[in-house]
């Protein structure tokens, strides 16, 4: 199955990528872009018995390695 994994940091942690691209942009004419956040995207194959089995062991990856459950959010979408 291919997973799509989409992290980011949760609402309220400091983001400096977020910030300087923000100002990069800003400083190539682009002022109307505000609230910039920078994230993680992963592109995975997963060998699974089921659906439900997939999206347990992806909840785990991301859980232990993948993402930072204190600072960060993730979500995933499973394609059979």
């Amino acid at each position: 199955m291919r997973v799509k994994i989409f992290v980011s940091l949760k609402h309220g942690v400091l983001d400096p990528q977020g910030k300087a691209i923000e100002r990069s942009l800003h400083a190539l004419g682009y002022s109307e872009v505000h609230d910039v956040r920078m994230g993680k995207y992963l592109d995975l194959d997963v060998e699974a018995p089921s659906r439900s089995a997939a999206e347990a062991r992806v909840r785990e990856m991301c859980d232990k390695l993948l993402a930072n459950p204190v600072i960060e959010d993730y979500r995933f979408e499973i394609e059979e």
